[in-house]
């Protein structure tokens, strides 16, 4: 499984199995295992930042303080002593703890200052590339062994779902069937109403034709008297 200390493993293996333990306790929900073994790994960093400057020095404290005497100043050199001391304090008070308290929070910055004092142990004592320093702790590669991908990569993906969802969308209207629309082959009949002579207008005609032909008559025979 990756671990956020993988760079370390090259560079003082005693170290990153140390370190990595810390990260697996962590996991499991063990804080107070989890910050002593940070203490654990910052002591023995010491040790080895201090090297032939070291003599009777035996404690953590001890160590400390003289790696303080020796130190130059500098800003690094002072935040490296700084996230020791923060291991340290930490440390003793889980080891010291008569309750177990969860506390996954200062668990969680304890592997953070480990984080950064390794890399400052790799680059400033141990002289490896300075590319290390760009590295940042990854919460979600210490929970679930995965790296946190970064913003360009996250970018990649979305564009490339979006893509490959266009296309899917595109063949699924490309596959879909075309409905044919049959001409109505059947004709409507518009029936007109035929409208029925009633007998009494039949009557009323006939009437009026006989007297029209009587008048007509009678005018003949007077013309001709």
């Amino acid at each position: 499984m990756a671990t956020n200390f993988d760079f370390l493993k090259k560079v003082d293996k005693n170290l990153f199995e140390i370190i990595s333990d810390a990260e697996k306790l962590y996991r499991d929900e063990y804080f107070e295992q989890c910050m002593t073994q940070t203490r654990r790994f910052g002591e023995h960093l010491c040790k080895k930042v201090l090297g032939k400057n070291r003599t009777t020095e035996n404690t953590f404290d001890e160590m400390l303080s003289t790696l303080k005497d020796y130190s130059t100043g500098r800003a690094e050199e002072q935040e490296f002593i700084t996230d020791l001391y923060f291991l340290k304090k930490h440390g003793n008070s889980a080891v010291h703890s008569s309750s177990v308290k969860k506390d996954g929070i200062t668990a969680l910055e304890c592997l953070k200052r480990a984080f950064e004092t390794s890399i400052s142990y790799c680059v400033y004592y141990k002289g490896k590339s300075q590319d290390i320093l760009r590295l940042q702790y990854d919460t979600e590669l210490m929970l679930t062994g995965e790296k946190n991908k970064t913003l360009a990569e996250r970018y990649k993906e979305t564009k490339q779902k979006s893509t490959c969802a266009k296309v899917s969308k595109k063949e699924k209207t490309a596959s879909k069937p075309t409905k044919k629309f049959k001409k109505q082959s059947s004709v409507m009949v518009c029936k007109t109403n035929k409208k029925k002579v009633s007998l009494y207008w039949i009557f009323v005609g006939l009437t009026c034709l006989i007297s029209l032909v009587i008048v007509l008559t009678f005018m003949v025979l007077l013309h001709i008297k």
